[in-house]
């Protein structure tokens, strides 16, 4: 996932699988899987959000730590990509 000129990395689709099911599978109800590079680390992290408003406040600029960056957005349970 993530592979072309506009992604610093690809990421598997195994560890992106992963990451959708320990969202769903979390005591607090996560709605959102937000993938996130670390500039800092050099790697993709999962973000999990429960409201869809949560993903436009890390979208904007300010909002996330200046070394990370908000690469896509999926819902939990439909996988579709919503940013």
């Amino acid at each position: 996932m993530f592979e072309g000129p506009n992604y610093p990395e690809s990421l598997d689709e195994s560890v992106f699988e992963e990451w959708l099911e320990k969202g769903r599978s979390s005591k607090i109800p996560y709605a959102y899987l937000m993938v996130i590079w670390d500039e800092l680390d050099g790697l993709y992290a999962p973000v999990y959000v429960e409201l869809r408003s949560e993903l436009k406040k890390y979208a904007r600029y300010g909002q996330a730590p200046d070394h990370q960056l908000l690469v896509a957005a999926y819902d939990l349970y439909s996988e579709t990509r919503v940013i």
